[in-house]
């Protein structure tokens, strides 16, 4: 969601200055400098592949002004997707009391999400180099379904004590596209390889009337 709301407010190029709480922001990080300069995109990228917490702050902090005001326009955000049971209070998915969402809704969120050109292009990168020569940082995509699922596309990893193993993963074979979600789950990633291989195996291909407007869906 912090990936998507930024990608429709700010552009990719946009300079960043990194400030001192989002440098000291805790959990998985890129080891951002206070006042070291990326752009919007090589902060999604942070974000996305290194599950960076202090990115997540950065450009909360440089789209809204601060995490409060950018939790809000998350939670805009999914109640214009339908996601009824979801709740933002971070940018980061750290644990709150009062953060809160369902497989569901990170289905939904998903499906929109990659329907962003530039969201699904960072989803599926498996690595990049960012940042300037003195700090040229290289990344790895945490998600290891894009090294060893055949057709993943994405989507993104999460881990903290109370939730456990999280994973939104896509898969695309055939002109299909589907979409596996598990939250605590301890063995994700054999997990979503035996669910995808169920899903792809279940789809039918049927003939549909040139005459579309005689099909109900």
């Amino acid at each position: 969601m912090t990936c998507l709301v930024v990608l429709e407010q700010a552009d990719l190029n946009e300079d960043v200055v990194v400030s001192e709480n989002a440098s000291l922001t805790e959990g998985s990080s890129a080891y951002l400098r206070k006042g070291e300069h990326l752009t919007v995109k090589e902060l999604l990228y942070c974000l996305m592949l290194a599950s960076a917490n202090d990115a997540a702050t950065a450009l909360a902090e440089h789209v809204a002004g601060s995490i409060e005001d950018f939790a809000a326009m998350m939670n805009e955000k999914a109640r214009s997707l339908g996601m009824k049971n979801t709740h933002f209070t971070n940018p980061h998915g750290l644990d709150d009391e009062e953060h809160r969402t369902t497989a569901y809704d990170l289905a939904i969120l998903a499906c929109s999400a990659l329907d962003n050109p530039d969201f699904a292009k960072i989803a599926a990168t498996k690595y990049i180099t960012v940042g300037k020569e003195e700090s040229r940082r290289t990344l790895t995509n945490h998600n290891r379904l894009l090294f060893s699922l055949k057709g993943c596309i994405g989507v993104k990893t999460g881990f903290t004590k109370k939730a456990g193993r999280c994973l939104v993963s896509a898969a695309e074979r055939d002109g299909v596209t589907l979409i596996c979600v598990t939250l605590n789950a301890p063995d994700d990633w054999a997990d979503h390889a035996a669910l995808f291989d169920y899903g792809f195996s279940a789809v039918q291909s049927r003939a549909v009337s040139p005459d579309v407007s005689d099909v109900s869906i």
